[in-house]
């Protein structure tokens, strides 16, 4: 459900602007109207901040999770002196850790030379006696190596699996001609360069005990973003803000839920010098959207946020969504083995979460739990087949579902159903709303569909659902079909002419046909995930026993035995885990792909563009 709005027009003295706003904060609930506000030169650098500190705050809410942390750590004296330590130390840990490739890069190229003495080589430069260091492919260094030895004094240093390393002993002027690559001499050996890179390594983890102190001062940064998001808050009110009689009055928009505006309204009686209109929104403005559902659909909240929030005036979706995004969840996963593992992950992360995970540990335990169930319905655990398990010869004589070959006409049945649901609610508001007569085409369309689906359609899915006096012969049936094509045809608008209005609805009837068939078919990718989920959980159980030998049963027990079953352990947890992430991301991605474009599209979905953010003292 959509929260109702009161707008309020305030006209105040420009002195009074920025104590007004702060009598606003103190009370949290009014949202000032700052769309369109576009920064300035001056105000780029406080954006600038604010970014800064936000990834601050999460990188170092990261660090305190982790092992690195220091928990006696002292916190800073202010938010901002803790979070210039922190860009400090995240300075210099960026340059040692470029300083630390660099030296692990040379260290790697250095190993081939081995050990070797700096002093010893200046020595023998001092005395006329250069060491030119070379690599070559190891076949062209067998087969010329012995013709450059008649003219050079070489000496091979190292091997690998492709090259060779070497030396030539020359004078500073000799030229050395050879089918080889020269490289620069080394200005050290492998074991000061790694020497180097451990003193490196070991400053990067002193930096720890800066970023603990950082991570302890937390709250303190938090508390200067929050202060530096109502500095642009205040900016961005003052920068659209409309001035009036020479810029010595201010002109604000502003929003309130309406059922707290009384709140609002006794702030704006004690406040002398503002004269404020208080009014019900209208579809022209920008009113902000606040949603307000019960437990169950406001877990959903996070789905639908996910694509934007529905604009105000129209109807909250959330609520008619949750069910079917939970019965697709809990159809494209398919299995009770993985429904349990979501379940206890959801349980997890709402024990140990914390507040800022709830809504996503309570919807990971609601789809969790459904999946768990659903699996059990069609008899898949772990990609094993419970009615085997019970003694079943075929699914068709047990009580579990047989998805494999049933479910494909009932996901297709599933996506008529939300589809047709999603038109009624779209005709059921327009109808409270804009009237009767504007929906009379939706209303004719949505009759011969709910006709063909009901006299149709029934039969199709089981022979034993045909409804006797509703039939695809039956008088009623032609009926509905009549009354539907005359809306569909001839009353879209009944203020245009009738024949406009047939051209218009035969054209309207072509693309609802081609649209809607598109829009059913969409819905297969419920069987097809389910079922290719539930193949590779057995096809994983195959290869387990398979490689393993343990298809064939277990002979004698032995020490093989138990390295039988470890090997097949490995291959299932391996297998399954695989299984499991593609399967749960395929099953909260696809469905949601149901819900914003199939059932938004037949439900009349339109997008706000903005939500209800008060002004508020409190962190944000």
């Amino acid at each position: 459900m959509i929260v109702k709005m009161s707008r309020y027009d305030f006209v105040l003295m420009a002195t009074q602007s920025e104590d007004f706003i702060a009598r606003l904060r103190e009370l949290g609930l009014v949202d000032i109207t700052t769309t369109g506000w576009e920064p300035r030169e001056q105000d780029r650098q406080l954006v600038s901040d604010i970014d800064h500190y936000a990834k601050a705050v999460e990188r170092l809410q990261d660090f305190a999770a982790s092992e690195a942390m220091a928990s006696s750590a002292e916190a800073y004296g202010s938010g901002v002196e803790a979070f210039e330590a922190y860009n400090a130390a995240q300075q210099r840990k960026a340059a040692l850790s470029g300083e630390l490739a660099r030296l692990e890069k040379m260290s790697e190229d250095l190993r081939p030379w081995g050990e070797f003495s700096i002093e010893a080589r200046e020595k023998l430069l001092a005395q006329g006696v250069v060491l030119r260091f070379f690599v070559a492919s190891k076949g062209v260094f067998d087969e010329q190596s012995a013709v450059w030895g008649e003219s050079y004094t070489m000496a091979e240093i190292n091997r690998d699996a492709a090259s060779v390393y070497f030396v030539v002993v020359t004078t500073p002027d000799e030229d050395v001609v050879i089918d080889a690559q020269e490289l620069k001499m080394p200005a050290m050996d492998y074991r000061s360069a790694e020497a180097d890179a451990e003193r490196t390594r070991q400053e990067i983890q002193a930096l720890n005990a800066d970023f603990s102190r950082c991570a302890a001062s937390i709250e303190l940064i938090e508390a200067e973003l929050a202060a530096l998001k109502r500095q642009l808050q205040g900016v961005k009110i003052k920068g659209t803000a409309e001035e009036a009689a020479d810029g010595s009055l201010v002109v604000l928009e502003g929003w309130a839920e309406e059922d707290k505006s009384g709140e609002v309204d006794a702030l704006l009686e004690e406040y002398d010098g503002v004269v404020y209109l208080k009014s019900q929104p209208t579809p022209e403005d920008d009113t902000p959207v606040k949603l307000k559902n019960n437990r169950f659909a406001r877990i959903f909240e996070l789905i639908g946020g996910m694509y934007a929030l529905p604009k105000y005036g129209t109807l909250d979706l959330t609520p008619f969504f949750a069910p079917f995004y939970m019965l697709f969840f809990a159809i494209c996963l398919n299995d009770a083995g993985y429904g349990a593992i979501l379940l206890a992950l959801g349980i997890a992360l709402f024990v140990k979460g914390g507040a800022a995970m709830r809504q996503a540990s309570l919807m990971t335990m609601i789809c969790g739990g459904a999946t768990t169930l659903f699996g059990l319905y069609t008899g898949s655990l772990f990609g094993l087949s419970i009615p085997n398990m019970l003694g079943y010869e075929d699914i068709a004589d047990s009580p579990f579902l047989d998805f494999q070959n049933d479910f494909f006409s009932l996901a297709l049945a599933l996506g008529v159903v939300q589809i047709l649901f999603g038109m009624l609610l779209n005709i059921c508001f327009k109808a409270r709303y804009f009237g009767i007569t504007t929906v009379f085409a939706q209303l004719g369309w949505f009759i011969v569909l709910l006709a063909g689906c009901v006299a149709g359609g029934l039969p199709m899915l089981n022979p034993n659902w045909v409804i006797p006096f509703f039939t695809t012969s039956s008088p009623a049936f032609f009926a509905m079909l009549g009354v539907g094509a005359v809306l569909m045809l001839f009353l879209s608008d009944i203020k245009r002419n009738p024949l406009v209005n047939f051209m218009g609805g035969l054209w309207d009837t072509y693309n609802n046909i081609t649209g809607l068939l598109s829009d059913v078919l969409s819905y297969i990718r419920l069987f097809a995930i389910g079922l290719s989920g539930g193949v590779l959980a057995q096809v994983f159980n195959s290869l387990a026993l398979g490689l393993t030998g343990l298809d064939q049963g277990i002979g004698q027990f032995g020490v093989g035995t138990i390295f039988q079953i470890l090997g097949a352990t490995a291959i299932l947890l391996v297998g399954h885990g695989i299984n499991l992430f593609m399967s749960s991301i395929s099953s909260f991605v696809h469905p949601m792909r149901l819900t914003f474009v199939e059932f938004y599209k037949n439900a009349g979905f339109e997008m706000g563009t903005r939500s209800f953010e008060p002004l508020t003292n409190e962190k944000k």
